[in-house]
């Protein structure tokens, strides 16, 4: 089954007024100026991607009645898949698990990831050293152990205790004075 994608580079369809065909796109992508101004910068923008074929015709039907010209790719099969080889196990018998964890942390030689790249994109990384970590078994503590927490050092030598009720230098608050004379007023 052939599988298409949406591209869009800015461009409209002959007789369509720039305005409109943003206002419209604008209304049918729900975006703000912002996102219209970057959809037609000129870039080739993917829209939608690994579409069927009735899909990708709805799509290239809406798109150029809103005045857009777009662009309807065919993917390739070996595009969407990437293929991943795996190093051959090594040929020890299984090991205890606390030499399991072991190899699992230290990254191994023989037990490395081969990937074929996809495209021109993933090529540049097909050089890169990067270790088939395992998978250490249940219940294994994989953290590093802490070391004892060592008590600071505080000097409490220049520190003393006052006696109890003795004043601390704190301010007095004065006496409240007498309360006010409320005889002379009567209730009606």
């Amino acid at each position: 089954m052939s599988r298409y994608e949406i591209a869009f580079s800015g461009q409209v369809l002959p007789g369509a007024e720039l305005a409109l065909v943003q206002a419209n796109l604008a209304k049918l992508f729900q975006a703000d100026a912002q996102r219209i101004a970057l959809l037609f910068s000129g870039r080739r923008i993917v829209i939608k991607s690994n579409l069927d074929a009735a899909g990708a015709e709805k799509y290239r039907a809406t798109l150029e009645r809103a005045g857009a010209r777009i662009e309807v790719v065919a993917l390739d099969a070996e595009e969407l898949i990437e293929e991943i080889e795996l190093a051959p196990p090594p040929a020890s018998p299984a090991a205890p698990a606390p030499a399991v964890v072991a190899s699992a942390m230290q990254p191994s030689s023989a037990a490395r990831l081969k990937v074929a790249p996809r495209d021109e994109y993933m090529a540049a990384f097909v050089e890169v050293d990067a270790p088939d970590f395992g998978i250490a078994p249940v219940g294994v503590d994989l953290q590093d152990a802490r070391p004892a927490a060592q008590p600071p050092a505080v000097d409490f030598s220049q520190f003393s205790l006052a006696p109890v009720g003795s004043d601390m230098g704190e301010i007095k608050a004065k006496p409240a004075g007498p309360p006010p004379d409320t005889s002379h007023l009567k209730l009606q």
